[in-house]
């Protein structure tokens, strides 16, 4: 079904877009909707763990501040919480209630799933907002979603208006001379323990927590780029931590070029659907 065109208006309310996941990728996507006069609800979900918490408003919802891009993480736990959030300019709503509890609220406008499943069933957002945009592998447009854009490392950020997204095939972005060796993935479920936080410098052999009592170990030297929160029951196959090589060079607050170029592509293509009520075809990356 074509969506209907929206005329933009100054003293209009802002539209509700319900963003899925509270990772850096869903955080980035938050903060640039946000940008573009949308009121935004991010929705947790414990699956995957959030490593990179400090591109993230994660951790807004254990009582910690996070701002990304001139935009702060505030955490509702009602509707009269995400009312009050929604008055400020600047803030965006970081929630654990449930999808059904918001959507009784307000009608969105926009949903996006950005939880980064990459390997789990994928729900049919369709109906549920506006326009639903899937963002990363397992969507195929028309079955659950009406646009998806695509996080795999060789096109990032495209556009995807037909077809399906590329499924995960567990290779990693190069960064800084390390690909998927600069993770360290649970190997069973349990409760994951660490008493270090985003940014400490470690080194290879290094013990950074335990999983279920196992040490868990850095396979590199450099900074922490990401790491589970300390006392989280985690599955089995999880990313628990990443470390940035770089040296120096290393990052692990802000947004970054990756988060930046599919949160771009999500304002593009959202606005270019409310606008025209048509649905482009695959495009390129925005950044």
């Amino acid at each position: 079904m074509r969506a209907a065109a929206v005329t933009w208006h100054p003293n209009a309310p802002k539209p509700l877009a319900l963003v899925l996941g509270t990772n850096e990728i869903a955080s980035a996507v938050a903060a640039k909707l946000s940008q573009s006069r949308f009121a935004i609800v991010l929705c947790h979900d414990a699956f995957p763990p959030a490593i990179r918490r400090g591109m993230a408003f994660h951790d807004v919802l254990f009582g910690e501040a996070r701002e990304l891009d001139g935009v702060t993480g505030a955490r509702a736990e009602s509707i009269a919480d995400v009312v009050r959030i929604h008055r400020e300019s600047d803030q965006v709503a970081v929630t654990g209630m449930h999808l059904t509890d918001i959507i009784a609220y307000r009608y969105p406008a926009v949903i996006v799933d950005a939880r980064m499943q990459k390997h789990v069933v994928t729900p049919d957002l369709r109906g549920v907002a506006g326009i639903a945009v899937g963002v990363g592998p397992r969507f195929a447009i028309g079955h659950n979603c009406d646009v998806a854009i695509e996080t795999h490392p060789c096109e990032t950020g495209a556009i995807v208006a037909q077809g399906t997204t590329r499924n995960a095939d567990g290779k990693a972005r190069d960064l800084g001379g390390a690909g998927r060796e600069r993770f360290v993935y649970s190997d069973q479920e349990a409760v994951w323990h660490t008493p270090l936080d985003i940014g400490t410098r470690v080194y290879k052999g290094l013990q950074l927590g335990s999983l279920g009592g196992t040490p868990v170990l850095s396979p590199l030297d450099g900074a922490l780029r990401g790491i589970a929160r300390d006392g989280l029951r985690v599955p089995a196959n999880v990313k628990l931590l990443e470390i940035d090589p770089r040296g120096r060079a290393a990052a692990w607050t802000g947004m970054d070029e990756r988060g930046q170029s599919i949160a771009a592509s999500v304002v593009s293509a959202v606005q270019k659907i409310m606008q025209t009520g048509r649905k482009a075809g695959r495009v390129s990356a925005n950044v």
